[in-house]
C-alpha cells in the first residue's frame, strides 16, 4: 500500500534499487501518538492508488462492528460500480418475483406448476418478516403489498421502521441487483441439492426394504405368570 501511494516499486534486494524506484508523490510524512501507540501517516499524496481507514472505539467488540459495516459498505459501492444496476428494497423484489410466479402457475396444468407455487410462497418470506420485524400486521399488510403487485406496482415495499407499504423510489431504498440474482441462485440450487440427497435416501430405504423382505409379525410374547 505505502508502494501504491507514493509511486514506488518494489524491490527484493537493496542493490536493485535504483533512482526510478523510490516514490516521490508524497507530500508529508508524520508519526502521531494515538492512545499508546504510535502510527505512521503518508498525506498530501499525488493520485494515490492506495489509502488506510483508520478506525477509533471505546472497545474491541464496537471496533469489530465498525469493520463489519464498513466492509458491506465498500462491498455494496464496489458492486454497484462493477454492475451498475440496482433493485427496489423492502421485500418489493421478492414480492415482484412472487406474484410474476404465481401467474405462470395458472397457465401449467398438472404438478409442473407446484414447483412455481413453491418458490413463490418462499418468496414472501423476506416482506413478511421485515413486517414481523416492525411490529405490523403481516398478513393484512403483505395482502395489500401482494394487491399493489398484482396492479403492476412493482417498486412498492415494506416501510422497516413504520410497516406500512411505501414506493421505494420516493423511500430511497435500493438494493444492488448482482446481489439479489445471486441470492436468488443460491437459494434455487440449494433447495435442489436437498431434494437430491432426498431422493437418495430414499431409494437406500426402499433397497434396504427389499433386500430384508417383508416383516413378519406375530402374537407379542407373554412373561411368566405370577
Amino acid at each position: 500500500r505505502i508502494a501504491r501511494a507514493t509511486g514506488a516499486t518494489i524491490v527484493h534486494r537493496v542493490e536493485d534499487l535504483q533512482d526510478h524506484d523510490v516514490g516521490t508523490r508524497c507530500g508529508t510524512f508524520k508519526i502521531e501518538k494515538i492512545g499508546d501507540e504510535y502510527f505512521t501517516f503518508l498525506v498530501d499524496c499525488e493520485s494515490p492508488k492506495a489509502c488506510t481507514v483508520l478506525l477509533r472505539g471505546p472497545s474491541k467488540d464496537i471496533l469489530q462492528e465498525m469493520d463489519r459495516n464498513l466492509q458491506d459498505a465498500m462491498s455494496v459501492t464496489r458492486n454497484v460500480f462493477l454492475y451498475p444496476k440496482l433493485c427496489p428494497g423492502g421485500g418489493a423484489t421478492e414480492m415482484a418475483g412472487s406474484v410474476a410466479l404465481k401467474a405462470k402457475a395458472k397457465s401449467i396444468q398438472g404438478t409442473q406448476k407446484w414447483p412455481y407455487l413453491a418458490l413463490a410462497d418462499a418468496l414472501e418470506v423476506i416482506p413478511r418478516t421485515l413486517i414481523q420485524n416492525c411490529g405490523g400486521n403481516a398478513i393484512k399488510v403483505l395482502t395489500d403489498l401482494r394487491a399493489n403487485h398484482a396492479q403492476g406496482k412493482n417498486t412498492f415495499g415494506v416501510d422497516g421502521e413504520k410497516g406500512t407499504i411505501v414506493d421505494m423510489k420516493t423511500y430511497g431504498v435500493w438494493e444492488p441487483h448482482a446481489v439479489k440474482v445471486q441470492t436468488f441462485k443460491t437459494a434455487i440450487e440449494s433447495a435442489c441439492l436437498l431434494l437430491r440427497v432426498d431422493d437418495i435416501v430414499s431409494g437406500i430405504s426402499k433397497k434396504q426394504e427389499k433386500q430384508s423382505g417383508p416383516v413378519m409379525e406375530g402374537p407379542p410374547e407373554q412373561g411368566p405368570m405370577d
